[in-house]
């Protein structure tokens, strides 16, 4: 028995005026995805419990089987464990996005103009972290390189008590002054975003980008602070080996941390120039070298949302439901049972810009156990179906068919 998760971050949403008042999932034109839902349970599911924030970790956790009630330490020591950082157990981490402000005189003005620096590339990013470990490194704080604009500070001896540690975002095109904690055991990470300013405005990587149009990566930002983190391991908890699939360090970290496999993909970038097929030909390899679970993370509806890209977050849907589900599906059927899920982890709704706590909708297809399910797959009709599970992390199970 196989059992494959596709799951498309961020990919439910509210209607958006820009496509007539419809949703992406409704607009999108996704035959494979849509056939699979003729067949399939059909359902809406709870990710994020009360009381968390709708973050891509807590809701991930949650669909991957893990209560993030119980299990979740922060954002960024997930980021840290993928990147190959060994944190102590008083380490306290913190996700740095490289990002582009305005250049309004002091900092408290500036807006949010990008909070992914213009997609920076992974290589210029690397010479911009490298120049603020030279800068602001020491005993105590250590930055480390990431992909793209996601990067990590590693706090020796630190707290997780900060205030508020805005994400960014979460406050695209708004004057930052109010999201800049004001705790003070935030005061010295403050000032180093601050400093980092005037360390960067001015860096070779940025004025290349600036002479080639592109923004610069001129501060950092720092954000989803977190303790070292305890996931049980995958095999022990569900009986069965399991890969993760992904671009970003997020999910390699939640793999790593539970003893998952998660193979490296050449051009997987998270957004809708990503290896969509590589990443599909990953998860047949992982299945053929004995994983019996594999999880596709695809973030590109996710990114779309962020940046109010309508008709490109229909083209993430389009694309992953023909680069990766026919693919997927026909690997699976040389096996002799499978069951594949293909859902959201939150919705990251198009008019706001930013992550919502909305149920969302998933499908179960059961290659030997086929239901009457919808005639296309989307918000909607996942609701009409009556079928709601309130407890996410229950939704693993009754996947893995041990509920």
């Amino acid at each position: 028995m196989k059992y494959c998760v596709i799951l498309c971050d961020g990919m439910a949403d509210y209607p958006v005026p820009a496509l007539d008042g419809k949703t992406p999932m409704m607009v999108a034109d996704k035959p494979n995805f849509d056939a699979l839902g003729k067949k399939s349970e059909v359902g809406i599911v709870k990710t994020v419990p009360d009381g968390m924030k709708p973050a891509s970790d807590v809701a991930n956790l949650s669909v991957m089987g893990y209560d993030p009630t119980v299990c979740y330490t922060g954002r960024s020591p997930l980021e840290a464990v993928s990147i190959g950082v060994k944190l102590l157990d008083d380490d306290v981490t913190l996700r740095c996005n490289i990002v582009t402000l305005s250049d309004d005189e002091k900092y408290e003005d500036k807006t949010m103009l990008d909070y992914s620096a213009g997609d920076i590339s992974t290589a210029e990013a690397a010479q911009i972290i490298e120049s603020v470990e030279e800068h602001f490194g020491n005993e105590i704080f250590r930055f480390y390189s990431g992909v793209s604009y996601r990067h990590c500070l590693v706090w020796h001896g630190g707290t997780t008590k900060l205030g508020n540690m805005t994400p960014p975002h979460d406050i695209s095109g708004r004057v930052i002054g109010e999201y800049l904690s004001d705790h003070p055991s935030a005061a010295r990470l403050i000032e180093m975003m601050k400093e980092s300013y005037e360390l960067l405005k001015n860096h070779p990587v940025n004025l290349k980008r600036i002479a080639e149009g592109k923004r610069p990566a001129n501060s950092i930002w720092l954000w989803g602070e977190g303790s070292k983190p305890m996931l049980e391991d995958f095999e022990k908890l569900y009986g069965m080996k399991g890969s993760v699939i992904s671009a970003v360090d997020l999910l390699k970290g939640i793999g790593k941390s539970a003893g998952m496999s998660v193979p490296e993909v050449e051009g997987a970038t998270g957004y809708i120039d990503s290896n969509f097929s590589g990443k599909a030909q990953a998860a047949v390899k992982e299945f053929e070298n004995g994983s019996d679970f594999v999880y596709i993370h695809m973030e590109a509806p996710d990114e779309c949302g962020h940046r109010n890209e309508p008709f490109n977050k229909v083209k993430s849907i389009e694309i992953i439901d023909r680069e990766v589900l026919p693919v997927v599906v026909e690997a699976l059927e040389k096996y002799d049972d499978y069951k594949i899920m293909i859902l959201p982890d939150h919705p990251t709704p198009i008019v706001t810009m930013t992550h919502a706590r909305d149920p969302v909708p998933y499908i179960i297809y059961h290659k030997k156990d086929e239901k009457s399910g919808v005639d296309t797959v989307n918000e909607e009709t996942a609701k009409e179906s009556g079928i709601f599970i309130s407890h996410g992390p229950s939704l693993m199970k009754h996947f893995l068919d041990l509920d």
